[in-house]
């Protein structure tokens, strides 16, 4: 257990003038101490922001609890100080630090880094220049801790794949038995017979034996320096979650988060099958809770948090098959309790309203829905099988129950988008907004967000380009000036900028670890906020380094090109994914995938 550097900043009252220290403070509410086990090999979980979104993970929690089951192991966490504080640490030479114990992150077994999305790679090493560690692999010896990356970003990995020693590539709750038995049986190895081991483990991928792509076959592949390593990485995924450990004493922060509540996931994967949406496949096949392990979790994680809310998470939470039994029998456990139960998004149908309906028995809270695209041809493309009709009907249900404002989330900028779908956004919103004037006796606004479409790698629109900001910029003017014909609307856009670095960065090679080095170099962290944000700097990068950050976003791929994410498999073949995209090319609907009823043979179960 390490020296609180804490101490010494309290002292001099340093750690008052920074922006909200009791982030800082560890000590919460359910943490895990080991206490007697200091010399015990240690990971350290990483969130690559800070403390209040980090907080707000389910995923964090999962690996928690997972790691810190194990005997003889013990797993802390670290966070993003906001720059106020690292210069605090800088200044006062304080390495970045565990919560629990204070123990500088360079002093572990494993680092642990959770890549959410691709605007967080600066803070990789952010994390590694706090902590002391070199930024490469290749210049880390034996007395820095192994660093190991995991979470949505390993569909592609090779952008940062120069920073990290290895990466999990899946659910690691199917393998981290047997990679603490390793971490703890070759604790004092060196580096290199360690990392050769864990390559043994299905999912884990090591990208120093998979030095560079070489195969021209259609899928694409890697070859790797070692022979007997396959050359196609596979994630591995839980079958049965109600066999699955999750959390029933969730950490209480001492302040408050971007989801201060409670959280159940009651579902994985999602069988609608949208083709943009990179979850949708690499979370594949739809897995469930059963009612009754819901709700025995939801309980005793109210019990043992206070929490006076409970939400139900999944990427399709009406699509449970037991979502309605789940909820009545729910909602009367929580009666008692006076605690809200929340869905954190729906699909727009009758049922998902009245399943939401019966969910606002203590107070009523916002109501969300993602039609993604303004026309039911788009809608089609997109594989959104929603008509108008549905669109409406849900928004008059809705306002006529009692709520007062409804988000929308819509894409812009998708594949064979035209003016017609730009305003079709228009008109639906603008209908929607007469309707809850009509039958609405407390309608508000609705509350309408547009983003650009990002081309991700593992799903079917992988292949597509995108199109460029002053595109996106003439669309979103012109949503604009449809909109301000009426004051129901509260319309907000994402940065075009920032969603094209995003679109270079998850279609990138190994080229881009030299273009976030740089980017980092030049002051660039916390990209995703945008008061830290600079478009001009990520250009000058990837110039300076001889690359087009147009040709990594802006250009269509082909069947035959070999894919710099080929050699990681999330189960889905290419086949299925081209399939899909020509599917869309055709303006047809993909019904919905279950496994037990009406596969669709993506490869996935098999």
């Amino acid at each position: 257990m390490g020296t609180d550097p804490l101490d010494h900043l309290w002292k001099n009252k340093e750690f008052l003038t920074v922006r909200k220290p009791g982030q800082y403070l560890g000590r919460e509410w359910n943490i895990t101490v080991k206490t007697g086990q200091n010399d015990a090999p240690a990971l350290v979980l990483a969130f690559p922001d800070i403390y209040e979104i980090g907080m707000s993970y389910v995923g964090l929690h999962i690996l928690y609890q997972i790691f810190n089951s194990f005997t003889g192991f013990r797993a802390e966490r670290t966070f993003l100080p906001w720059p106020d504080m690292a210069e605090v640490l800088k200044r006062k030479g304080i390495p970045l630090f565990s919560w629990e114990t204070k123990t500088p992150v360079r002093e572990f077994d494993v680092l642990g880094i959770t890549l959410q999305h691709e605007l967080s790679y600066t803070n990789v090493l952010y994390i590694l220049e706090l902590a002391g560690i070199p930024f490469r692999s290749q210049e880390r010896g034996e007395g820095f801790p192994l660093v190991l990356g995991g979470g949505p970003c390993m569909a592609n990995p090779e952008p940062v794949a120069d920073f990290f020693d290895c990466f999990f590539i899946g659910e690691v709750e199917e393998a981290a038995a047997e990679l603490v038995h390793i971490w703890k049986e070759m604790r004092g190895s060196n580096k290199e017979s360690l990392l050769k081991e864990m390559s043994r483990v299905k999912g884990v991928y090591v990208p120093s034996l998979y030095p560079l792509p070489c195969s021209t076959s259609r899928i694409g592949s890697t070859s790797s320096a070692n022979q007997s390593l396959p050359p196609v990485v596979e994630k591995r995924w839980v079958k049965d979650l109600d066999r699955t450990p999750y959390p029933e004493k969730m950490i209480v922060p001492f302040v408050s988060i971007v989801h201060d509540r409670a959280s159940v996931e009651i579902a994985r994967g999602c069988p609608r099958g949208c083709r943009f949406c990179q979850a949708g496949i690499i979370y594949r096949p739809h897995r469930e809770r059963s009612s009754q392990t819901v709700v025995n979790i939801a309980e005793k994680l109210i019990q043992n948090t206070g929490y006076n809310e409970v939400s139900l998470l999944s990427l399709s939470s009406t699509d449970h098959s037991q979502i309605q039994a789940l909820v009545q029998d729910l909602t009367a456990k929580m009666r008692p309790y006076r605690v809200n139960v929340s869905l954190p998004s729906l699909r727009m149908d009758t049922f998902s309203l009245n399943v939401a309906r019966s969910l606002q028995t203590v107070r009523k809270s916002g109501l969300t829905f993602a039609p993604e695209a303004g026309t039911e041809r788009m809608r089609r493309i997109i594989n959104k099988g929603l008509t108008d009709a549905d669109i409406f009907q849900t928004l008059e249900t809705a306002f006529s129950l009692g709520w007062r404002e409804v988000k929308l989330y819509f894409m812009i900028g998708l594949p064979q988008e035209r003016e017609e779908d730009i305003r079709g956004i228009a008109r639906l919103v603008l209908e929607g907004i007469k309707v809850g004037r009509k039958v609405g006796k407390a309608f508000g606004s609705l509350h309408v967000s547009a983003s650009a479409f990002v081309p991700k790698p593992q799903t079917p629109f992988q292949w597509v380009a995108q199109e460029k900001p002053e595109v996106l910029k003439d669309k979103v003017g012109l949503l604009r000036s449809l909109l301000k014909r009426d004051r129901g609307v509260r319309f907000h856009w994402s940065d075009f900028e920032t969603n094209l670095v995003e679109a270079a960065l998850a279609r990138g090679d190994r080229k881009l670890s030299k273009v976030i080095e740089r980017v980092y170099q030049g002051g660039g962290f916390m990209q995703s906020w945008r008061e830290f944000f600079s478009f001009a700097r990520w250009e000058e990068a990837f110039t300076e380094e001889g690359l087009s950050l147009g040709s990594y976003a802006q250009q269509p791929l082909s069947i035959s090109q070999v894919l710099p994410w080929g050699h990681i498999s999330f189960g889905v073949s290419s086949d299925f994914l081209w399939e899909e995209y020509q599917k869309a090319t055709r303006e047809e609907l993909t019904l919905p995938c279950r496994p037990e009823t009406n596969c669709k043979k993506c490869g996935v179960c098999f």
